[in-house]
């Protein structure tokens, strides 16, 4: 497979991620958003001084305002497209490393997910990508350490549901965004989601020491982890997670080309290698609860921000309820309407959606708040606030405003577990309240 095929296809996991952000990015990070990435900025400044430009590395820094902000997901989402046409590729993927790390930056909460920093490796990579053996035997590196610190990680958690092979019996009904298809792999014999429990460690810790073998090993590992990657597609939105995973195991089928080289490739290949392999070493190191040998704590603070060598593990520990949060808004304190989100569970007679490879960051960020406590999340407060004020842009983000002339003099939230229903039952959920998340709070 040429390399420059799977660029293309890096090209296009861009696009989508920049497009799908893009969208929402006024309601999370803009100026009247639930966190306006300018306040951020301001506050770094203000705490780290002149640190704070490495610590939130962003051309953002450069003008804060709602229109640079468009311009750099516009732009970005510009890159992707020649990428993903083969135009300029190298150029094009810098392009796109530079921006996305600008808005992982400026992110806060809604851009910190694993996928976000290991579309950042990738394209770090990407930049450097060619058929030499070192380069890529640095994808393959990337790929063997997304898959087995995922499942060393299920296994060093100490996790009971991974260790006595029941967490699938929780996965498809408590993931942030399961599909329809969920609600039926839920419905199917403990000793299926057993097997497939296994599969899921034989495709996380045996697959990839596949990958740095014979040619035959190599394609098997490969085909594991795509098998791995469509299943969790095919029942969960996990964003463009999936797609990239599956272009990283597709690097596997490249076959390296020994031809010779000028001697500043060589220089830059040596230094590159050095650079991932220390790092990357040191992180597992971490992974392992080794002792890391003297300085390598300080070089793992120092290149954190750039978020080009990252460690990973996707569901180290498994959610086994599914609580929710509930918003409602009044006028009187007495008669509550509740605001509808988009994709998460709300109405119990809607079923769950198909929306990957968008991610609505909104929605996934209230699975995580659920999880936690309302102070464990001070975001939400900012949520609500922007809600009592009526704000457009974070109305935007939502399915349905039950107040559409004007804003609720009161907003609450209440928290209820969520179960799928069974087979001869309908709707698809089933829910029981928990009592309130967030008290009635109105502005002064």
């Amino acid at each position: 497979m040429a390399i420059r095929t799977l660029l293309r296809a890096l090209g296009a996991v861009y696009f989508t991620a920049f497009v799908s952000f893009g969208v929402q990015a006024g309601g999370l990070i803009g100026s009247r958003g639930i966190l306006p990435f300018a306040a951020y900025f301001r506050a770094a400044r203000a705490s780290l001084g002149a640190a704070a430009y490495w610590e939130i590395p962003s051309i953002l820094w450069l003008t804060w305002s709602d229109r640079a902000l468009a311009a750099v997901w516009i732009l970005g989402a510009v890159c992707a497209i020649l990428a993903a046409f083969g135009y300029y590729q190298r150029v094009a993927l810098a392009g796109c490393l530079v921006l996305w790390l600008s808005l992982c930056s400026a992110g806060q909460d809604f851009l910190s997910y694993q996928w976000d920093v290991l579309l950042l490796e990738a394209g770090f990579l990407a930049v450097f990508a060619d058929d030499s053996p070192v380069r890529v035997w640095l994808f393959r590196w990337l790929a063997f350490r997304l898959m087995f610190f995922s499942g060393a990680g299920k296994l060093l958690s100490g996790d009971p549901a991974w260790r006595n092979l029941t967490a699938l019996d929780y996965h498809y009904e408590t993931q942030p965004l399961p599909t329809p298809l969920a609600w039926y792999a839920y419905q199917l014999p403990m000793a299926f989601q057993r097997v497939s429990t296994l599969f899921v460690f034989a495709a996380e810790l045996v697959a990839p020491l596949l990958f740095f073998g014979p040619r035959r090993f190599r394609h098997a590992g490969a085909g594991a982890v795509i098998l791995l990657q469509l299943l969790i597609l095919v029942t969960g939105n996990y964003t463009f997670f999936n797609f990239l995973t599956i272009t990283l195991a597709l690097f596997l089928f490249v076959e390296p080309k020994r031809v010779p080289r000028g001697r500043a490739h060589h220089a830059v290949t040596s230094a590159l290698a050095t650079f991932v392999g220390l790092t990357s070493g040191l992180l597992l190191l971490e992974l392992f609860n080794l002792a890391l040998p003297p300085g390598g704590g300080a070089v793992l603070h120092a290149i954190a921000p750039l978020r080009i060598i990252n460690s990973y593990g996707l569901f180290t520990v498994m959610t086994v309820q599914r609580p929710e949060i509930v918003v409602e808004g009044s006028n009187d304190g007495v008669h509550w309407l509740a605001y509808e989100f988009r994709y998460k569970p709300g109405g119990v007679m809607r079923a769950p959606p198909v929306v990957a490879p968008h991610q609505p960051r909104l929605d996934w960020q209230m699975w995580f708040a659920a999880l936690g406590t309302r102070q464990e999340n001070p975001w939400f407060t900012r949520f609500v606030i922007r809600l009592l004020e009526g704000e457009g842009s974070v109305l935007r983000l939502l399915e349905s405003n039950p107040f559409p002339k004007a804003p609720p003099k009161y907003i609450r939230a209440r928290i209820f577990l969520y179960h799928f229903t069974h087979f001869g039952d309908r709707p698809w959920w089933r829910r029981e309240d928990e009592g309130l998340y967030f008290p009635p709070a109105s502005l002064p």
